[in-house]
């Protein structure tokens, strides 16, 4: 049996951080990061980039779960609303894999700080740190487990995850 792992939390709540550490945690791993496949410019949220972008994650999560190799796929993304994360299950086999689907959640004055670094740093635009948190609340409707960030270090979050 197969697990798949999805990570989705606010932009700077530290997914992609705890995913490259769970992807060391867990055996036979693979990592992908839906940011990669949404990385356009101009950046655009249309019909049209939304259906390619999932089709893409789709394609990539279909070739990893039918790779002998992989025992455990990561995947790691903005999905604030349950109609992602159903959008790339329904269209995935899901026959002999494991599910453990995860929200990475923390108060919004802990996201404010992490956001606030990465703009310091230039990992990240001044305009996100509004959108992170008007995303923040919608974590708590997603039929997802909610994993806890604050205090703790991403390599704390990644057991908690991988001891799921």
């Amino acid at each position: 049996m197969k697990n798949l792992y999805l990570i989705g939390g606010a932009m700077g709540v530290g997914k992609t951080t705890v995913a490259k550490r769970l992807k060391f945690i867990l055996p036979d791993s693979v990592l992908l990061d839906g940011d990669n496949l949404w990385d356009m410019q101009p950046f655009a949220v249309t019909d049209d980039t939304k259906k390619c972008v999932i089709s893409n994650i789709v394609a990539c999560l279909s070739n990893f779960l039918a790779c002998p190799q992989f025992k455990n796929i990561i995947f790691c993304w903005v999905m604030h609303e349950q109609y992602i994360i159903d959008a790339v299950l329904s269209a995935l086999d899901l026959s002999d894999v494991r599910l453990i689907n995860v929200s990475l959640i923390c108060r919004p004055r802990t996201l404010a700080r992490r956001i606030g670094r990465d703009v310091r740093r230039g990992a990240m635009e001044r305009g996100v740190k509004q959108r992170a948190l008007s995303y923040l609340p919608l974590y708590a409707g997603l039929a997802t487990a909610k994993v806890e960030t604050d205090g703790l270090k991403p390599a704390e979050v990644a057991k908690i995850i991988s001891d799921l």
